[in-house]
């Protein structure tokens, strides 16, 4: 389940078209132990290939019969009626297929595959191994309730990203509605399972959830967030009478119920210690989520090393940027007066979202300088919505989906616009929109001609990576002309280096909330409250927030090394296609696609 919600907080929307069984071979009918039983025995094909392509299929299927949500976000049919079983019993039932697919690493004569074969072998055991020791060895499914990405915040989530255009798509969305309660009630057994077991998530993460549960409970159906597809529908009143029937009867008592629990059973529960490292076997967890999340066998000492080398370089050039300017003071003085001068910031959110459409409209234009292949999938500014805006973080981007008729979508957050301030805009706009997150992920979206898992991956050091790593792409975008626009980057970058030091400082070194508070108001100009979101962030994912600045670093030092060698040579719009070509891979795939094309390159 945590490996769930890392794709949708990450918006990982990867979508192609299905490849068909290979030719000859067709798959004896029945559930997927019993297809991979027989993909097991190498005595029924012909080839290794055909087999593996198989394997392949059998994979995909299985990932989207286990989690009927992550089907939706990918657009993929037949799955939109349905929730993920979270359940203990369901949790077992993954684990099992898991483990097969896990095992299927030894079933393949290596020799007997093609070139492509191998690569997507060698992706495919990756992503199945980082998954399998995860799930294996540790407890990941108590830990799935916080106030920034938890399980109940998804809910409302998948229903307003859910087509609407036939009755088909209706009639899922009336039975999604219909299961609502069933899920809560699973989530609420998992949930009381930690707690017997003593693993529960620490309390600063969970406090506003009960608040959360209490603001998805509208007074009316008609204002009812999960009435939200139904409100610009021309026609189709039974559907609209069943769904706020559903809503009145069902899904507001559903909500209810377990806010009673969260309120009642789970947060007097909860802990008062921050790091993983504090939980049963949390030390070897707080590894395989460094391992997992950076795709690197990185320790959790070289990563704070890395962190407080790069906070100490960036403080250096937010020194100059701030001499530019002409401030007089020091730089602590200067990230109060951007924190509190009153020209920094909009009135309304309506001229903070206007803005932020503004700058999208202006980098649009720049992008074929950079990139020689860009998504036709088209993207839009909204605003957070109100029952997630008080504990979610400046932005994010939710994907679209070719196949849905979906676009992508930037999200800012109006809350507290005293918080919001305009020198952030640029930097936070090129990470979550372009040519950050929407352009990474729709141009894998749109991949060709390879397994439908590559285009479901959740590589986070890659995806993450690059959105930091298009942060610095800003001058070649036109951007950060203005020179608090550019301080702003620099603050965003400085934000993604502390993350290195005080992630591995909570959860491998023992720091505290209030040390990693202040550790980030000494050393940047983000506001308080944007700093308390973000700590409790990485209080409840461990490890998701390094990779940021480790895929960045990667990106980086392979574009230098790429100049270095290929001199004139160097192309940046074809460096940029390499880089994106194979869709969402693990950092050293990365590195050696980026490798062969220098060669190419050369020998060309």
């Amino acid at each position: 389940m945590k490996n769930i919600l890392l794709i949708l907080s990450l918006a990982l929307c990867l979508i192609t078209v299905k490849q068909g069984h290979a030719q000859n071979t067709k798959l004896p009918n029945g559930n997927i132990t019993e297809k991979l039983s027989y993909i097991k025995d190498s005595k029924n094909f012909s080839s290794e290939s055909k087999r593996l392509k198989l394997l392949f299929e059998v994979y995909t299927e299985s990932q989207l019969e286990a989690s009927p949500v992550t089907a939706t976000f990918f657009g993929k049919p037949g799955y939109n009626h349905l929730w993920d079983d979270v359940s203990p019993e369901g949790t077992k039932k993954d684990l099992a297929v898991l483990k097969i697919f896990n095992d299927s690493k030894d079933w393949f004569n290596l020799e007997n595959l093609t070139e492509e074969d191998k690569v997507n072998f060698s992706i495919f055991n990756r992503s199945v191994g980082d998954q399998y020791a995860l799930n294996s060895q540790f407890p990941e499914q108590y830990l799935i309730i916080d106030q920034i990405q938890g399980i109940h915040s998804y809910i409302p989530a998948i229903i307003q990203m859910m087509p609407t255009n036939s009755p088909k798509a209706l009639e899922d969305i009336i039975a999604r509605l219909e299961g609502i309660s069933e899920l809560l009630k699973n989530v609420e057994i998992t949930l009381s399972e930690g707690i017997e077991k003593g693993i529960v998530m620490p309390r600063t993460t969970v406090v506003q959830v009960p608040e959360q549960l209490k603001s998805m409970i509208a007074e009316t159906p008609e204002e009812s967030i999960f009435y939200t597809p139904f409100i610009n529908l021309e026609g189709h009143d039974a559907f609209k009478e069943k769904a706020k029937t559903i809503i009145t009867k069902s899904v507001n008592p559903a909500f209810d119920k377990f806010k009673v629990f969260m309120t009642d059973t789970y947060l007097p529960n909860t802990r008062e210690s921050y790091g993983l490292g504090e939980l049963p076997n949390g030390t070897a967890w707080y590894n395989a989520q460094i391992k997992f999340h950076t795709t690197t066998n990185k320790t959790a000492q070289e990563i704070h090393d890395i962190g407080l080398s790069e906070v100490a370089r960036i403080l250096v050039e937010m020194e100059k940027v701030k001499s530019d300017t002409g401030f007089k003071g020091d730089l602590n003085a200067f990230n109060t007066f951007l924190k509190e001068d009153p020209q920094f910031y909009f009135d309304t959110p309506e001229e903070l979202l206007s803005a932020y459409r503004d700058i999208c409209k202006k980098i649009d234009p720049v992008l074929p300088q950079l990139f020689g292949k860009l998504p036709r999938l088209p993207y839009g500014v909204k605003k957070v919505p109100a029952y997630s805006e008080q504990a979610t973080t400046t932005a994010y981007y939710n994907p679209g989906s070719l196949q849905s008729g979906v676009a992508g979508y930037f999200y800012a957050n109006t809350y507290k616009l005293e918080s919001r301030p305009k020198w952030e805009m640029e930097a936070l706009t090129i990470h979550e929109a372009v040519p950050g997150h929407h352009l990474q992920i729709s141009l894998a979206q749109e991949l060709e001609n390879v397994p439908e898992f590559r285009t479901m991956l959740g590589f986070t050091a890659f995806i993450e990576g690059w959105g930091l790593y298009s942060e610095s792409l800003g001058p070649e975008l036109g951007m950060y002309q203005d020179l608090y626009s550019k301080y702003g980057q620099l603050t965003y970058e400085m934000w993604r280096a502390m993350r290195l030091v005080v992630d591995t400082g909570i959860h491998a070194f023992g720091w505290i909330r209030q040390e990693a508070i202040d550790y980030f108001k000494e050393n940047s100009g983000k506001n308080e409250n944007d700093i308390s979101v973000e700590v409790d962030r990485y209080i409840a994912w461990p490890g998701q927030a390094l990779a940021y600045k480790i895929g960045e670093l990667k990106i980086k030092e392979l574009r230098k090394k790429s100049e270095d060698i290929l001199k004139d040579q160097f192309d940046i719009r074809a460096f940029h296609d390499v880089v994106l070509g194979s869709g969402t891979i693990p950092l050293n795939v990365l590195e050696d696609n980026i490798n062969q094309w220098i060669n190419n390159q050369k020998n060309n």
